[in-house]
């Protein structure tokens, strides 16, 4: 049996029940998932693939899971799309990406495998029909790099076509061990040459930029990247991995980068996102809602790791900003609306509680003592998430959610200058996704908590008045059409 009949056969046999895991956030059937792959439209379905090891509950040889989805919100598993066991991926098929080409699907990867003892990572092509794929082999390894540039740090394509050639990205090191972005170019998906480095990172920029992805809004373009090993600069960059996207203009060879790096995500789990461009004209983002320093999972999860909600992006003065995607509201029931309320001290609303929700705060006046929201509640266990102007800050801290080791579990950063006049909290079993003031910041974490904790409550120092309207998410829906594809 050859290794990707044997996945398939796997995960089929293994598969959680659906009903143990989120309503709608996709998240693998078994196993290992990090980094979404391939995020794309084929067919009348968007596809996302994901690196994926079906076999345990961590990191392994690399696979590409396979969902598709019609409205980005109930999710049906495929069968694995890819597995490493050709001489160009033995190692494991790393992340890449996806493009609709002259009626066919098609897919670039990185391959790793072994050269004279040493690991190398080059660029990989397979070609399908949106459920069955083959492998083509090599199309760019790293002896096609200028000299001194990194052969075991290359990888993460991002592919687009313009202006009929083809243009592909990826993630390198140069000589120096600093990160960069290279750019290579083709007229047929087989024949490639080395263009250019496409963008360079500076001092304190990372010494790796891993899953970097392109595209334009309007006139206005945009690069994402995910820089490794990165410094705190106590305005939403933290130690470690971090997810930013830079605004600028590519002119052909080189990106010119017009804004400094803008973090995409202040709060605990996120990284490695992907965009695509929907029929309709919508850039929609995904990214991993986890992470590589604390991989939160509940005690009995025979799975781990999950995407973020699909997030609709646009620029506004400036800034790259996210919000939820708008299919989200044909699954809302239940919807409760308060105008003028009154929030003092510790209190819960009557009919305001859940898991599966998606609730909207506006305030009426400025903040100008403490606000904070206990979320996923019962008893002492909670996540929170705080406003405190005396401070200056905005923080999420899931301490209290029940976590049994000592992983990172607060976020703290700058409050933003405007001041905070509205929140949209979405809830799904096992994460908590907040946009602030309509998407100019968004904090994601995963949580441990145990379905049965469903309190929300609010709190103020002093008196604060509001608008609330409340939202359940209808799980029966997403979850009748979450039937395998």
């Amino acid at each position: 049996m050859n290794g990707l009949q044997q996945a398939r056969d796997y995960e089929k046999q293994n598969r959680v029940p659906r009903e143990k895991q989120p309503a709608f956030h996709l998240c693998p059937p078994v196993g290992w998932m990090n980094d979404p792959n391939g995020l794309s439209f084929f067919n009348g379905q968007v596809h996302l693939f994901y690196q994926y090891h079906p076999y345990s509950m961590h990191w392994g040889p690399m696979h590409w899971g396979h969902q598709v989805s019609e409205d980005l919100m109930a999710w049906k598993l495929k069968p694995c799309a890819l597995a490493p066991e050709d001489s160009f991926d033995a190692k494991g098929c790393f992340s890449g990406t996806a493009l609709e080409d002259n009626g066919k699907h098609v897919l670039v990867y990185t391959g790793v495998s072994q050269k004279d003892g040493k690991e190398v990572q080059n660029q990989c092509l397979a070609v399908g029909n949106g459920t069955e794929y083959r492998k083509a082999g090599l199309i760019i390894d790293g002896s096609m790099l200028p000299t001194g540039f990194s052969c075991q740090d290359f990888r993460d394509p991002k592919l687009w076509k313009r202006d009929g050639r083809y243009c592909l990205i990826a993630g390198n090191k140069d000589e120096n061990g600093q990160g960069q972005i290279v750019l290579f170019t083709s007229s047929d998906l087989q024949n490639w040459q080395f263009e250019s480095v496409f963008l360079q990172a500076k001092e304190n920029q990372g010494q790796m930029w891993e899953c970097p992805d392109f595209f334009s809004i309007g006139k206005q373009d945009v690069l994402i990247l995910s820089p490794q090993d990165m410094e705190d600069n106590g305005q939403g960059i933290h130690n470690g991995h971090n997810a930013v996207a830079i605004l600028g203009h590519f002119n052909g060879k080189t990106f010119e980068a017009q804004s400094e790096m803008q973090p995409l995500d202040y709060g605990l789990d996120f990284y490695a996102p992907q965009t695509f461009t929907h029929p309709d004209g919508r850039q929609i983002l995904i990214g991993w809602m986890s992470s590589w320093q604390a991989p939160v999972s509940a005690d009995d999860q025979k799975w781990s790791s999950q995407m973020t909600l699909p997030r609709e992006l646009s620029i506004e003065d400036g800034k790259l900003v996210q919000n939820p995607v708008r299919e989200l509201s044909s699954y809302w029931k239940n919807t409760l609306q308060f105008t003028d309320l009154e929030i003092k001290d510790r209190q819960e609303i009557p009919g305001v509680s859940g898991r599966y929700t998606d609730f909207t705060l506006a305030f009426k006046e400025p903040i100008s003592s403490r606000f904070a929201l206990e979320l996923a509640g019962q008893g002492d266990t909670y996540t929170a998430f705080e406003i405190d102007p005396k401070h200056g800050r905005i923080e999420l801290d899931r301490t209290h959610s029940g976590l049994h080791l000592d992983y990172v579990s607060l976020r703290r950063n700058p409050l933003p200058k405007q001041g905070i006049s509205k929140l949209r909290i979405v809830q799904d079993l096992y994460s908590i996704e907040i946009f602030v003031n309509d998407g100019q910041m968004v904090f994601s974490t995963i949580i441990p908590t145990d379905e049965s904790s469903d309190q929300i409550r609010f709190l103020a120092q002093e008196k604060q008045k509001i608008d609330l309207e409340f939202h359940e998410i209808d799980v029966q829906a997403l979850r009748k059409n979450s039937l395998e594809a």
